[in-house]
């Protein structure tokens, strides 16, 4: 198998309609990539897709993709893997309702469940085979902070993150041994759709910013990584407050 520096590289950037994954397009294409951008939003991706292109002349496709749909995940990663001689995966969509409307219905929790974890792993199994048959690679999963500990205000959310990042664990060992890199990143606060009007937003990072520095973690091939790097700090605090404590506080 020829090594990835003999050959195209092609970023698929899945849940390419979210302000972090438009930004993530128009980074790896100015630094030399390829591009398949895929999700539910046909036309909002061939806008995308046409100003990259434009911008930094690189080829830019653009693939139907549903998370919520694994039975269709098979053929996506099939015709995914054909469009690209040498294939990375950005991973970028999910679900985060509000707690108390989840508390209300709980077609909602299964939905966020669906969505962040059902559908990441689903189409990560599929893609697996494909990435351990290159010998080399990279996987970049956006997960969250709220997979580090179940809080009062999205607890569902957060079970479905953490279960992801626990299953990523298993693919890192995984697809390590193929030379194939996992990179977890969890965000904070950022500037996207599922955060806007949300109350107690601080520190909120830019997707330009969080993009540049999920394609630095992933040249690094680094396992997990907090975005901006500060929430490590906080998230180290958040996980060692004492249950007893933790459980009183509204966050």
């Amino acid at each position: 198998m020829a090594g990835r520096g003999e050959q195209r590289q092609t970023w698929l950037v899945l849940g390419a309609s979210s302000s972090v994954a438009r930004a993530f397009a128009r980074v790896v294409a100015e630094d030399g990539a390829d591009v398949i951008l895929a999700g539910r939003d046909m036309d909002d991706m061939r806008g995308t897709a046409g100003d990259v292109s434009i911008r930094t002349g690189r080829k830019v496709d653009v693939l139907s993709f549903d998370a919520e749909d694994p039975a269709g995940h098979e053929a996506f990663a099939a015709d995914a893997g054909k469009r690209a001689e040498f294939l990375n995966v950005f991973l970028a969509f999910g679900a985060m309702p509000e707690q108390e409307e989840i508390d209300a219905d709980f077609a909602l929790a299964e939905r966020a469940i669906a969505v962040n974890y059902t559908g990441a792993v689903s189409v990560l199994h599929r893609l697996a085979p494909h990435l351990e048959a290159q010998g080399d690679g990279h996987v970049v999963v956006l997960s969250s902070v709220a997979g580090d500990r179940g809080r009062l205000k999205n607890y569902v959310y957060g079970s479905a993150k953490a279960g992801l990042n626990t299953y990523l664990q298993g693919l890192r060992a995984r697809l390590f041994r193929k030379g194939v890199s996992v990179t977890t990143v969890k965000p904070g606060f950022m500037d996207t759709d599922m955060t806007w009007g949300l109350d107690g937003m601080f520190l909120v990072a830019s997707p330009e910013q969080a993009a540049r520095a999920c394609l630095k973690a992933a040249r690094k091939r680094r396992h997990v990584v907090y975005v901006p790097f500060f929430w490590w700090g906080i998230m180290t605090i958040i996980r060692h407050i004492p249950e007893f404590i933790f459980k009183k506080m509204n966050i």
